[in-house]
């Protein structure tokens, strides 16, 4: 059963610095028509009146309780209008978003990642076929930005995700050609005590609608961010703050029109320049699943990071001759049927074996039909080449595939000419990848769409060689002694950044 709160997904606003520095940034006038499209307790509306006491607001609000705490609230104020309606859905909202809007000013905090029913889902998708339904609050703001008049001003506050995820490609593309961008502020969801957001980082965007597209284009806004505490948002000291200036025009011209926020220049214009990407030189592919890891993975130790919870391997089923094995997509007959597998775990250039899965023929034919397995990317198992987590800690990770299999928490990279293996995976390692993969996606995670996207430069005949032998050093290392020299890092470092530029 679904909870209210799950359906809902109602987190209410109650800092008093994030409302009044989003209703100020409303710029009210006392002939304003207000829409508040979530109403939840009214918090927007309180602070609205408290300026300006005779405003035309219409709140909706779909959640019944809400819709009599602001009945009652607001009972004797005849310029407030209150409607049970689903704002995303409501037959009167579209009549009026479908003849250029009806507001002045909107203000809200939509609700984030809110559980929709599958036949209102399937509406969803007709309705905003351009957009990823299952996100709430993206539809929301698609729904008020095409709410508002010509030159009326919106501010939501919503998780920073809609700035770089693939996902989010569409809404991005609407903001930025369909209004003018005031102002982005950027702040950690803790500022929210005691409420879990699901989300790290959360913003306030303000924009106004326009369709002068000259406007639009050359239109700058400023992103603030490094925001220590929630009262800095409506203090004019602004010396703490991190304060980055764009043209909507220069948003455009990036990949899915990302927001590109780096406190280095050239990270962003080598994101933005670069001719190749690694996706122009490399497969980059998610990885194997069993479908029941329980039943088909093993582990050589409980030492292991979360190794205790699994069956300790049998020695005498590892089977070692397995690249020999022609067919081996099909499994195994012998007895000897279990095989490595590399799994996550933010571990640089080369894993140690420690997880094993079952490959026998019946295993192999459960994991091709079983609805839970994933056996995607099957061409590219056993192979050379590159394994990098999906979810990293504070650094992106890369660590060799030596012809094993890779479980679906890694993506493999396989580049088009195996030589070129070494210096990837040096360059996959090294400050100057984690500075553009992070420019590209802030959050910890590494889908292979986003690595795809990392700039590729070529390295020269000299670098490549250098590079090349220093990580046969470090591998060998590993191999032999369990660590290896940070020196040897540290010249590969140096080598990636002379290459890169930083």
């Amino acid at each position: 059963m679904i909870t209210e709160a799950r359906k809902y997904q109602a987190f209410y606003t109650k800092s008093t610095p994030i409302v009044d520095y989003m209703v100020s940034k409303l710029q009210l006038n006392s002939l304003d028509k207000i829409l508040e499209p979530c109403g939840g307790d009214g918090v927007f509306i309180d602070c609205i009146i408290e300026h300006n006491e005779f405003a035309k607001i219409d709140i909706c609000e779909l959640n019944p309780f809400a819709i009599n705490i602001l009945q009652k609230k607001y009972s004797n104020f005849q310029n407030i209008n209150i409607r049970e309606c689903d704002t995303l859905l409501d037959d009167e909202l579209s009549f009026n978003s479908n003849f250029g809007g009806f507001y002045d000013k909107i203000i809200a905090n939509p609700p984030y990642g809110a559980w929709q029913d599958y036949e209102k889902r399937i509406i969803l998708k007709k309705m905003y076929s351009d957009l990823y339904a299952k996100e709430s609050y993206t539809l929301f703001l698609y729904r008020c930005i095409e709410l508002l008049k010509d030159n009326g001003i919106l501010s939501f506050i919503i998780p920073d995700t809609f700035l770089n995820l693939h996902m989010h490609k569409s809404i991005r593309k609407h903001i930025l050609t369909k209004t003018k961008i005031k102002e982005l502020a950027l702040f950690p969801s803790s500022f929210f005590p005691g409420v879990n957001f699901g989300y790290a980082n959360l913003s306030i965007i303000t924009l106004q609608k326009s369709n002068n597209q000259i406007e639009i284009r050359n239109n700058s806004f400023e992103v603030k961010t490094n925001y220590n505490n929630v009262e800095q948002l409506n203090n004019r000291n602004e010396d703490d703050l991190k304060i980055y200036t764009f043209s909507q025009n220069e948003i455009l011209e990036n990949p899915d029109y990302a927001f590109l926020i780096s406190d280095n220049s050239l990270v962003s214009k080598t994101i933005n320049n670069s001719k190749l990407k690694l996706g122009d030189i490399a497969n980059c592919v998610t990885g194997f699943y069993s479908g029941n890891d329980k039943v088909y993975l093993k582990v050589n130790s409980h030492n292991l990071k979360n190794g205790k919870n699994y069956e300790i391997i049998d020695s005498k089923k590892i089977n070692k001759d397995y690249k020999n094995i022609n067919d081996i997509l099909n499994g195994i007959e012998t007895e000897k049927c279990y095989l490595p597998i590399v799994k996550g775990g933010n571990t640089k250039f080369l894993k140690p074996v420690g997880w094993y899965m079952n490959w026998s023929t019946e295993a192999v034919s459960h994991y091709k039909n079983d609805k839970k397995a994933r056996f995607q990317n099957p061409k590219f198992y056993f192979k050379f080449g590159i394994g990098v987590p999906m979810i990293s800690s504070s650094s992106i990770t890369a660590s060799l595939i030596e012809n094993k299999l890779f479980d679906q928490s890694i993506v493999g990279i396989f580049p088009f000419e195996e030589n070129l293996t070494y210096y990837l995976l040096a360059f996959l390692n090294s400050p100057t990848c984690n500075k553009l993969i992070r420019t590209i996606n802030p959050s910890a995670n590494n889908p292979a769409n986003y690595l795809k996207k990392i700039p590729y430069k070529i390295p020269t005949e000299i670098q490549k060689n250098k590079i090349d032998e220093q990580i046969t050093i470090i591998l060998n290392s590993i191999k032999e002694n369990g660590n290896y020299s940070s020196d040897n890092e540290k010249i590969i470092n140096l080598i990636i950044e002379e290459i890169y530029g930083f």
